[in-house]
Formats: C-alpha cells, sequence, structure tokens
C-alpha cells in the first residue's frame, strides 16, 4: 500500500469512485421497479389521450453518476408529440439532470463563471459536465425559480398570500435601493443609449432592493442592523415592475407590523417615486456618501473663483451638510460671485441638494437613531451582482444574467432551501 499524504488521497478518490458507480447502479435499478407504465392510454395534458408505444431509454446525470432510465414512452396523435409520464414524475421532463444535481449545478454556477463551477464540481463531487451544460441548467432553474418569486410577489400583492411574521415586529424596517449596469451582449443594447463616445449602450440596468432591520444602537448610540436580516430583490425590468417586487418583499418582512420605515437610496428621481408609490410615510433618506460627492462636485465647480479660500468654503459647506442644514448651504452657495457662464452650472449642481433637502436632515435622523448611508445596498451590489456579473470579459443576455442574479439574491437572502421547493414538478428548459 503507498503511503504518506498522496497515498492516502490516492485511495480516498478511488473508494469515493468505486461508492458513486455503486450508488449510480443502485439508483438505476431502484428506477427500474417502476417504469412508468400508466395503462395502454393516458392523458396527454391538453385534453387528448396519448397512446402507450414502448419503453425507451433516457440518460440521466445525477449526484452519482450517469445512468440510463428505461420508462413507458407514449404519442398523442392529435398533438403530436409524445411524452413519458415517469419523467414528469421524477422531475426530469425536458432536462438530463437529476434534480438533486440541477440543485448542486444551479448553486454552483450561481456562484462563479460556469467554466470554473465545473471544475469545482468534478474536483468536489466526482461530477464531470461540461460548462455549458453547467450554464444551460443553471440559467434554466434560475428562470424557473426568478418565475416562482414573481407569482409569490404578485399573490402577496393581491392579498391571496398573507405572508406570517416572524418572531416580534420589526422596530425598524429599511429598504436600500440602488441600480448598477450589467455589460451586455450587443443585441441586449441595440438602440440603447449609452455614456461612452459612441452614444451606445452596452450594459442593461440591474435594479437592487436590500431590506433589513434595525432593533437597537451600539453603546456609541450608533445603528446596529440586526444580524442575518438582509433580504434582496433584483430584475432588469423597469422601475414599475421593480417597484412591485420591492413591496411585495417588504411585506413578507413586516413592513405592515414595523415600528417605523426607511427608504434609503442615492438620490435619483425613480426611487422617491417608487417610495411615494409605494411607502407613503416612510422615512427618505439620500445617502450621505452621495450628497457629499455632489458637494465635492460643486466644490469643484467654484474652485476657480475661490482661489485659496475653496477648501476652507468647501468644509465649511460639508459641516452644514453633516449637520442637515441646507437652507444655510444653499445660501452661502448661492450669494457667490462667479461668472455668468457658470451660473447655469451652479443651478443643476444645487438642483440636486435643493429636490433632497428634506432627506438630507442628517442631524435630525442621526438624533432618531437612523442610519444615514446605504452602504449595505452598496454593498449588495458587490457581492450580489459585481462578484459574479460583472467580472473580466463578461457579456450577458438579460434572460441569464437575471437568472443567475435570481439565484445569487435567494442565496443572499438565506431563502434558498425555500425558492428550492418551488421547482419540483417544473419543467427544466435545460
Amino acid at each position: 500500500m503507498a503511503g504518506g499524504a498522496d497515498g492516502l488521497e490516492a485511495l480516498e478518490l478511488a473508494i469515493r469512485t468505486a461508492m458513486l458507480r455503486l450508488g449510480a447502479s443502485l439508483l438505476e435499478r431502484l428506477l427500474a421497479l417502476d417504469a412508468g407504465h400508466r395503462g395502454p392510454r393516458v392523458g396527454c395534458g391538453a385534453g387528448h389521450a396519448a397512446t402507450f408505444v414502448a419503453y425507451r431509454a433516457k440518460r440521466l446525470d445525477t449526484v452519482l453518476g450517469p445512468l440510463e432510465v428505461r420508462r413507458a414512452w407514449y404519442h398523442c396523435a392529435d398533438c403530436g408529440h409524445g411524452s413519458a409520464p415517469r419523467d414528469r414524475e421524477l422531475g426530469v421532463a425536458g432536462a438530463s439532470l437529476s434534480p438533486g444535481l440541477r440543485r448542486m449545478v444551479a448553486r454552483a454556477g450561481a456562484a462563479e463563471p460556469f467554466g470554473r463551477a465545473r471544475q469545482d464540481l468534478a474536483g468536489l463531487a466526482g461530477v464531470e459536465l461540461t460548462a455549458k451544460r453547467v450554464e444551460r441548467s443553471a440559467e434554466a432553474d434560475g428562470v424557473v425559480i426568478a418565475a416562482a418569486v414573481e407569482t409569490e410577489a404578485r399573490a402577496i400583492l393581491a392579498g391571496e398570500l398573507v405572508p406570517l411574521g416572524a418572531g416580534e415586529p420589526p422596530e425598524t424596517l429599511y429598504v436600500a435601493i440602488d441600480g448598477t449596469g450589467v455589460p451586455m451582449i450587443p443585441e441586449e443594447t441595440a438602440s440603447r443609449p449609452g455614456k461612452g463616445p459612441d452614444g451606445r449602450a452596452r450594459t442593461r440596468e440591474a435594479k437592487l432592493g436590500c431590506l433589513f432591520t434595525q432593533s437597537g444602537l451600539d453603546e456609541r448610540g450608533r445603528p446596529v442592523r440586526d444580524p442575518g436580516s438582509s433580504s434582496h430583490v433584483a430584475t432588469f425590468e423597469g422601475a414599475s415592475g421593480f417597484g412591485g417586487l420591492v413591496y411585495a418583499e417588504a411585506l413578507r418582512r413586516g413592513l405592515g407590523r414595523a415600528g417605523r420605515t426607511v427608504v434609503l437610496g442615492d438620490g435619483a428621481l425613480w426611487i422617491w417615486n417608487l417610495a411615494a408609490e409605494h411607502f407613503p410615510g416612510a422615512v427618505e433618506i439620500v445617502d450621505l456618501y452621495h450628497a457629499r460627492e455632489h458637494l465635492h462636485a460643486l466644490g469643484a465647480l467654484v474652485a476657480p473663483t475661490l482661489g485659496p479660500d475653496g477648501p476652507g468654503w468647501l468644509a465649511a459647506r460639508l459641516g452644514e451638510l453633516d449637520r442637515g442644514d441646507l437652507e444655510a448651504l444653499l445660501e452661502a452657495a448661492r450669494g457667490l460671485s462667479l461668472p455668468a457662464a457658470l451660473r447655469p452650472e451652479l443651478e443643476r449642481a444645487l438642483g440636486y441638494l435643493e429636490t433632497n433637502r428634506e432627506r438630507m436632515r442628517y442631524e435630525r435622523f442621526r438624533g432618531s437613531g437612523l442610519f444615514v448611508g446605504s452602504g449595505a445596498v452598496e454593498a449588495a451590489c458587490r457581492a450580489v451582482v459585481h462578484q459574479r456579473l460583472k467580472l473580466s470579459g463578461m457579456r450577458w443576455t438579460v434572460r441569464g444574467a437575471g437568472a443567475i442574479l435570481t439565484l445569487r439574491c435567494q442565496a443572499a437572502s438565506g431563502r434558498w432551501e425555500d425558492v428550492w421547493k418551488w421547482l419540483p414538478g417544473q419543467t427544466s428548459a435545460a
């Protein structure tokens, strides 16, 4: 017997391979006990009768390895197509992967690029698939789960599904919203305006909502996010479709029971329109970091006029912003003696502050024990979107990116086990 770590590793892998082969053989024999013959005629699913034709074999990849399933095949003369009832019963209609393997593939394909996912499935589970099969299966199941998420949202909004609140009502429910571009193949951005030199878009915006709760403050009086309380929703749809999703998720998270609701955003108009429609009465807060960015841009605009006084002027305005004294800030900016050519730019810069002044009362918000930064959704954009969908060289279809984004949202929300229950009985398109 070979000695050392290398020898032990070889033994481990050899025994695993043998056990997987034995398991696949056992599973194949168990499946052979019911070949799916349901009589000479069965319903075709479209109101007609399908006739038994013969027993046909189907190759199926499973977590134990490849195997062959022999099942009864029926043909419907009216519809002109055939089917195997046993495939539907086993959850493999239209699929060449077993439900257990599909689940593993979806998890791996959502976590990392499909080529690396293929390598990890082979190295960690002993399952050999091509990267293309990993891609097709993961995206197909992501599409099914996305449809199920939308169905759940519609049921909640229609009052057909009433979420059961768990534990104590949340003291504060936050709805943090942002959008980020995802690189697309040219067909997905045709005729869409972009910010590039040629005016063409190369990305599509994924809208992301991060919902979390807060129940208290730390020893320094700062708000603390409740551990494990974050959930996420995302879509490539417009603001209207996204608004329904995020509102349904808020209802599921206890919107009607929360002591107060806070909407956090970067100041984009569509976010506040969404908040007004779905969260009337919520506290609206512009992320302090974005507000400071705008103020620094304003400082750069007026710096040539102020000369050496520019840094001090900007520092004073940042102090006013931190205190939420927008009136003093706006008065100081409009009181500057600027060249006429700069006045339109100044008014555009101040328009952002003017429009959002009530969302920038940071001293008051802090005094109420609230977050004034949208770090949670910014982090979610990086962790949920960027780290999987925006890696070097990636180009997506909306369907594929939306499917993987849905899977990642469910995993990040701790709902993977819940949503996977929606798949049995669904026909995979893989």
